[in-house]
């Protein structure tokens, strides 16, 4: 039974490794994975308070949304402002650009500080996840 456990925890999405990337300037101008990205997948990602908890900090252009933080900026307009590749470098690794940033790297499990368990040596968010949440954020133009 243990067993089948540890093989049903490996073969979830939540399992993952790190993508390898190359950082380029302020961007990481290559998706992490070949497979299409999907902008619905990523604004659930960016809606889910368990995972991403991207609305702890920041504001997203939906009314429908309740107790949105604003402790990051709003995400209305990110699109228009920043590319996909810089989107994506601020997912991956924000200290990258900000050694001093408080944002999590949600594609990093190298010295990182008050790890959640569920998290230790594996990123918060799979490469795919990353490409879906830049996918839905690089159309986020007003």
């Amino acid at each position: 039974m243990r067993a089948a456990l540890v093989l049903l925890w490996l073969a979830t999405p939540a399992f993952a490794e790190v993508a390898p990337f190359i950082v380029t300037g302020d961007a990481l101008e290559a998706p992490l994975v070949a497979a299409p990205a999907s902008a619905a997948r990523g604004e659930a990602i960016v809606k889910n308070r368990e995972t991403a908890n991207c609305l702890i900090c920041h504001a997203i252009p939906d009314p429908r949304e309740r107790f949105m933080g604003d402790v990051g900026p709003p995400l209305a307009g990110v699109g228009s402002r920043l590319t996909p590749g810089q989107i994506r470098l601020r997912l991956v690794d924000p200290t990258r650009l900000n050694a001093e940033a408080i944002m999590p790297a949600y594609h990093r499990t190298e010295g990182l500080n008050r790890v959640d368990p569920r998290y230790l040596g594996r990123p918060v968010l799979t490469a795919m996840e990353i490409e879906d949440v830049v996918a839905y954020l690089a159309r986020l133009k007003e």
